[in-house]
């Protein structure tokens, strides 16, 4: 498995993961041409992609859909309820609806929910020939339950999108900071730590924090708080990495 982040953050988000079969996006924010160049850099010709799985309706992550689609043809993976939403796709011919797993051929998804405010939002397992990547942004907190499909994995893409007290002392108005720091807002940077302090484990290779928000949270903040956590639980791990809003991350391979 390969996986790549071409852009992360408000601003639009979407993740190129490969297997031996598929190519694949996990949202596709910002814009075509944006979508499109970036896979260049990795030498993938956006004709290639054979999937896109959207996580949930918010414009950041489905900005580009409908004109990507039209000019390229691949299959939207999406669940009912996003469908339903989702008028201008409804007379697209290459839909796969998925509902808590998909299989196809040798790639396995866990498709589970988030808690986020957006109709019926979903993170991501993706398995694929004993290799793993877990994709987690946009959610307020990660249901317990959970935790046994996601611990011990090889990639984590985990959303710290904010410092606590830089957004409480932020320029946000108190409705939208209350948004944010709710069950149903986004991850902060001590959550997604302790989040990560218990589920990685020895197949772990790489961690990338997800959807810094460049209003309430820093690049420096976000690393200086997973390895204080990390350090406090006696966690020795460091390749870790923050992804950004404009920029494609490395590309890793599994």
């Amino acid at each position: 498995m390969k996986v790549c982040i071409l852009a992360s953050g408000s601003t639009g988000n979407s993740t190129y993961i490969e297997t031996n079969n598929y190519k694949i996006l996990v949202d596709i924010g910002r814009n075509r041409k944006y979508i499109v160049d970036k896979l260049k850099e990795i030498n993938v010709d956006a004709s290639e992609i054979n999937y896109i799985f959207i996580s949930h309706l918010h414009k950041d992550h489905i900005s580009a859909l409908t004109t990507f689609i039209k000019k390229y043809k691949p299959t939207i993976v999406i669940s009912k309820s996003m469908f339903q939403e989702l008028d201008s796709i409804h007379d697209y011919e290459h839909i796969l609806i998925y509902e808590d797993e998909i299989i196809l051929n040798n790639l396995k998804v866990s498709c589970f929910h988030s808690s986020h405010d957006a109709t019926d939002s979903r993170n991501f397992l993706f398995e694929s020939e004993g290799h793993s990547i877990v994709y987690v942004t946009d959610t307020g907190y990660i249901n317990q339950k959970n935790f046994k499909y996601l611990q011990n994995k090889e990639v984590y893409l985990f959303e710290s999108n904010h410092d606590i007290e830089k957004l409480q002392h932020g320029k946000y108005p108190d409705w939208l900071k209350k948004r944010v720091l709710s069950d149903y807002g986004h991850l902060s940077n001590n959550a997604c730590s302790v989040y990560l302090s218990k589920l990685i484990g020895n197949n772990t290779k790489k961690i990338y924090l997800m959807h810094l928000s460049q209003e309430n949270n820093t690049e420096d903040l976000a690393l200086k708080e997973i390895h204080e956590v990390f350090n406090s639980y006696n966690i020795k791990f460091n390749d870790i990495a923050c992804a950004k809003a404009s920029e494609i991350s490395e590309l890793v391979t599994l």
